[in-house]
């Protein structure tokens, strides 16, 4: 009987500890929890706030998505750690342990945390931005979007290619868009009995009556090389960068047809071989 009784006793000393515990706890987790979920609401409004500010205030589109992200959760950290404080953690402990941890983390994702300092190189140097057409680790795209930790772009060939910012941050880049204008390259070969100035001013005419040629700076025609079977004449016009590939093929065209206009041959490769019959000459192989 005794037994029963003490642990009856028992019992109701755990449930009347349990009640006070309840009592002393539960407005602290109920608070926390209001705390918690009003605090991510605002928030999620001031990283929207942000992210209009900043649009409207005209700066880099690259830029915002990635201070937005930033700023969120960064106030999301502060959060956590005001709630934990409402909940009696120790926050100097906490904070202690947080930086232990994150050294841990620090030290196992060496990788992700240099392709985020190269993110923030990025965004503060602007080597390059949204838009621009780039050529970095051997890959030639359109930057479609800079991320915390990689660099997307969109290749000519419509292929999506994700290069780590830290690889982006340390290498050279190309930026074929910082100038406004790209300089196109093409070779044409005229024969060695052709009269080079006609030449010249032939292809001097296709690129002055192309409207997506621009004029400043000038076009230009000029000798490149003397080739084996040809004359080469380096061809040098000059275009915004949406039209390049227009130019490239509408020129390459209109070479041909002015050429042919003026009946300036373009020479092909050829070799002259001779034969020589030994026995004609009397040789006599053994």
């Amino acid at each position: 009987m005794n037994d029963v009784n003490d642990a009856m006793n028992q019992m109701e000393m755990i449930y009347m500890k349990g009640y006070e515990l309840g009592l002393t706890y539960a407005p602290k987790l109920a608070l926390a929890i209001i705390t918690l979920i009003i605090g991510l609401w605002i928030i999620g409004i001031i990283s929207r706030l942000f992210a209009t500010s900043m649009g409207k205030a005209k700066v880099d589109e690259t830029l915002v998505p990635f201070m937005a992200n930033l700023i969120s959760w960064t106030l999301k950290l502060l959060l956590f750690i005001s709630v934990a404080s409402m909940l009696g953690i120790a926050t100097t402990s906490f904070i202690a342990v947080l930086g232990a941890a994150g050294l841990a983390i620090g030290l196992a994702l060496q990788g992700s945390l240099a392709n985020f300092a190269g993110g923030v190189l990025i965004m503060v140097f602007k080597p390059y931005k949204k838009g621009d057409l780039i050529e970095t680790q051997g890959h030639l795209g359109v930057v479609k979007e800079v991320q915390i930790f990689n660099t997307v772009i969109i290749s000519p060939e419509n292929k999506q290619i994700i290069i780590p910012n830290g690889m982006a941050s340390n290498d050279s880049v190309t930026n074929y868009t910082a100038e406004g204008h790209l300089r196109v390259d093409l070779t044409v070969g005229i024969a060695y009995d052709e009269n080079i100035s006609d030449a010249k001013e032939a292809l001097l005419n296709v690129l002055k009556k192309h409207d997506k040629v621009l004029q400043e700076p000038a076009p230009f025609v000029g000798v490149v090389e003397l080739a084996d079977s040809s004359v080469n004449l380096a061809v040098r016009p000059y275009c915004k960068i949406d039209d390049y590939w227009d130019v490239f093929f509408d020129i390459n065209e209109q070479i041909k047809v002015a050429l042919d206009h003026k009946n300036i041959s373009i020479p092909f490769p050829q070799r002259d071989v001779h034969l020589i019959n030994a026995l004609a000459k009397n040789e006599v192989t053994l």
